[in-house]
């Protein structure tokens, strides 16, 4: 029954994106979801998805990402120094740059590790202090910096509206900063406003919940 549910959710997802845009990826957020319904998911062709706790991906995905090679894994949640390696380890692309000292050691492990990611600043557009990420100001001198003196590949802009403001204004302003920079990638829309996000040029989309359904208060 979940399985079922699972699979008309997800097909329910890609035909509400299709009707507005072509060009926009659906990364699953997997967060407290088991391995049987991630494989649900992988087993519909879907290889792309999210997580924002190291320590619970580390008990999932080296084992799925074995079993399935082609699966492209993002890490979107704050990101400490000291857990640089596993990330470099286990992600193929990480989302939440949000300031030189940490880009620096991403640089570091990823030469030592013989691996290539992708990155995307975070953006925090409502100034919020309880989130991660950079204002629009700083983040032109982050990517500037990053370009000049490393070597990791930025990509793209992340951003999280605040959740009681018009998201289209945030969209609006990361679309914007991204033309500015001559970035292509925008990580931008959850289940609650991925239409919007899509509307403002958003190329990946973040949806969880609508999905797999309301997660634990955990």
């Amino acid at each position: 029954m979940i399985k079922n549910l699972i699979i008309k959710n997800l097909e329910e997802c890609y035909n509400d994106i299709a009707n507005i845009s072509k060009n926009t990826q659906i990364q699953i957020v997997s967060k407290q979801q088991n391995t049987e319904n991630i494989e649900t998911i992988i087993k519909q062709g879907h290889l792309l998805f999210g997580e924002n706790k190291i320590q619970e991906a580390k008990l999932k995905w080296p084992y799925l990402k074995e079993k399935y090679s082609n699966i492209k894994l993002h890490f979107i949640g704050s990101l400490q120094k000291n857990k640089v390696k596993d990330v470099v380890n286990i992600f193929d692309a990480v989302e939440s740059v949000d300031r030189y000292s940490l880009a620096e050691k991403l640089d570091l492990y990823e030469k030592k590790m013989n691996r290539k990611l992708k990155y995307y600043i975070q953006v925090n557009s409502g100034s919020e202090k309880q989130k991660g990420g950079v204002s629009p100001e700083e983040c032109i001198n982050l990517y500037k910096l990053c370009k000049k003196n490393l070597d990791i590949n930025i990509v793209g802009l992340m951003c999280i509206p605040p959740l009681n403001e018009e998201p289209s204004l945030h969209f609006a302003l990361i679309s914007n900063l991204a033309k500015e920079l001559g970035l292509k990638e925008m990580s931008m829309g959850m289940s609650s406003d991925f239409k919007i996000a899509i509307e403002f040029g958003s190329t990946q989309v973040r949806i969880g919940q609508k999905i797999f359904g309301p997660r634990s208060k955990s």
